[in-house]
């Protein structure tokens, strides 16, 4: 017997506006969606750039309006970098993980370990602008709101993915992870059950808002692309709703740390 077809479509919005702080960014997305001919159907993810999740969230930080600390002072010596970028990458930091020449990696206060908090300069206003964007304040929040707005632009049950780029600690490159989840398990715990052979699945829990996130990235690009958001089609779950959160490893299970 032949075996069942199974498919995965995502398709880049295009047309995307640049979005501003305030900006009802889920009906942006419904217009921009509806411009392109595009038609959501339930059960279908909508992965979101956190970029633009935190422009209109209005998270950008004046460096011209703040005053480094000692701390960030001594940091800025020895990464290189801008002391007053320093202070706003502690703002949002809960401890300094590594710090050398062009390298500054912390533990975010979401938990997520990774470089200069999140805090980014690319792609959030003209070149030259002296202002940084920071992440969401709380992005499964941020994705739970625009999920219930997204519903009810379409009258279809949706999930939502905001995604964002990360280094890996042992392998080169950055990938798309997910910070924030709504409508989806982001972990769908696979132990118990059985692989081909009839032998149980004893450790396998896969990420899969962060392999979601990973694949939109791919559609998304890393420069001037523009396509911050992209629809996720024909994936089916059947796990209980998991908030990014859940994601992030607990420090008492971390052995690297």
């Amino acid at each position: 017997m032949a075996a069942t077809l199974r498919e995965l479509r995502l398709t880049a919005i295009a047309d995307f506006p640049e979005v501003r702080a305030g900006d009802d960014l889920a009906a942006l997305i419904a217009r921009a969606v509806r411009a392109g001919g595009v038609h959501p159907r339930d059960g279908d993810v909508f992965v979101v750039a956190q970029k633009i999740v935190s422009k209109a969230e209005d998270r950008y930080v004046d460096l011209g309006q703040v005053v480094p600390s000692t701390r960030a002072i001594e940091l800025a010596k020895v990464t290189g970098k801008d002391a007053r970028l320093v202070e706003v990458v502690l703002g949002e930091s809960a401890r300094v993980v590594r710090a050398v020449h062009d390298v500054l990696i912390v533990e975010h206060r979401l938990g997520f370990v990774m470089a200069n908090a999140g805090v980014d300069q690319s792609n959030v206003g003209p070149h030259g602008a002296d202002r940084v964007l920071r992440l969401p304040v709380d992005p499964d929040a941020s994705a739970a709101r625009l999920q219930n707005a997204l519903e009810q632009h379409f009258g279809v049950r949706l999930a939502v993915v905001i995604n964002d780029s990360f280094g890996r600690p042992w392998r080169l490159g950055t990938v798309g992870v997910a910070l924030g989840a709504a409508g989806l398990p982001s972990l769908v715990d696979l132990r118990g059950t059985s692989d081909r052979y009839g032998r149980t699945l004893r450790a396998t829990v896969v990420a899969l808002a962060d392999e979601l996130a990973a694949a939109a990235s791919l559609l998304m690009g890393q420069a001037d692309e523009g396509w911050p958001v992209i629809l996720v089609q024909g994936l089916a779950w059947s796990q209980a709703s998991r908030s990014a959160r859940d994601l992030v490893r607990p420090a008492d299970e971390d052995l690297f740390r």
